[in-house]
């Protein structure tokens, strides 16, 4: 039985309300990236011009230089201002940034290799959960607000498929640098940073926190048919971070998906490879018990390495 499912053993010295630490966060997340918006908006503008700025907005990729400005974009208005907002939180709010932002290093390296196989093994899983979200709707009198979502995330993917137009090797690294690893580092300190330590202190229980903070995580990315794999992939990294008491955990884990993603589709661009990466139709179902097994084992023995418990503890 699990009796202590967290590494942490500090106290949190704040007295900001956890319901209040959640809403100063929200005007964060609200006010840091409107300002980077215009920002964005005023550098694009200034190196490409206005009609670069208004392409932008409806994605005109026959403009060559909308790749360039939706870089901008999501770099000055997103990822900059999702790394700023909770090392001021923890720095100037909280002031308590071993807590918040977890930013140790003193964990197993092996929790490293056991990171990478958990992730690696996860892919059957993560395609039934893909293939199941496709499946859900939303009841008849939703209907508008579900197509609405779907507009949405056609649009994004629009924008998503212009940024990840790679030519050459140097548009590969510079897209693993930006959305593998400079995303990682913002989204983990963010959530399994602040906002779950926020909800471990609210609610006084780890799993709680680790779940809530995972359907937080999948639904602020606005992405209603790929939610279900996104909360399982924040319930992975929660559990990582919660075990080995360093974010770094999460970091890897969330660096591993999103690189490996910019990387598969670069080598299926370039014809590199035959699997299409939005292909949800790859494993059977013996490999998604397989996949589920291996990563419960997997998960088991990062559990124990990392809270340094008998391997056989139960």
């Amino acid at each position: 039985m699990i009796k202590d499912p967290t590494k942490e053993t500090q106290t949190y010295q704040t007295d900001i309300y956890p319901l209040l630490q959640l809403l100063i966060i929200f005007f964060f997340l609200i006010f840091v990236p409107g300002i980077g918006y215009f920002v964005a908006k005023g550098i694009t503008t200034l190196l490409y011009g206005a009609k670069t700025w208004a392409d932008v907005g409806t994605f005109n990729i026959a403009n060559p230089n909308v790749k360039n400005g939706l870089w901008i974009l999501q770099i000055v208005s997103t990822t900059i201002p999702l790394f700023v907002i909770p090392v001021l939180f923890a720095r100037f709010i909280v002031r308590d940034t071993r807590t918040y932002l977890k930013s140790t290093f003193n964990f197993p390296p092996v929790l490293l290799v056991l990171v990478f196989a958990i992730m690696l093994f996860s892919s059957p899983v993560m395609e039934v959960l893909v293939n199941l979200n496709q499946k859900l709707t939303l009841p008849a009198p939703l209907k508008a607000i579900e197509d609405l979502m779907r507009t949405m995330e056609q649009q994004a993917q629009k924008a998503t498929d212009a940024m990840l137009s790679m030519k050459n090797i140097g548009d590969l690294l510079f897209a693993i640098l930006t959305v593998g690893l400079l995303t990682a580092i913002a989204e983990e300190f963010l959530f399994r940073g602040c906002i779950q330590t926020i909800f471990v202190k609210w609610t006084g229980n780890t799993h709680a926190a680790i779940w809530i903070t995972a359907i937080a995580f999948s639904a602020f990315h606005m992405e209603f048919f790929s939610f279900l794999p996104r909360v399982a992939l924040g319930v992975f990294f929660g559990y990582f971070v919660a075990w080995s008491g360093s974010v770094w955990t999460g970091v890897w884990a969330h660096f591993l998906n999103n690189g490996s993603a910019v990387l598969i589709t670069y080598l299926y661009q370039h014809k590199l490879i035959k699997l299409n990466p939005d292909d949800q139709h790859v494993f059977n179902y013996g490999a998604y018990v397989f996949s589920l097994i291996i990563i419960l084992i997997l998960l088991y023995i990062y559990r124990n390495i990392a809270l340094k418990r008998p391997m056989f503890d139960f």
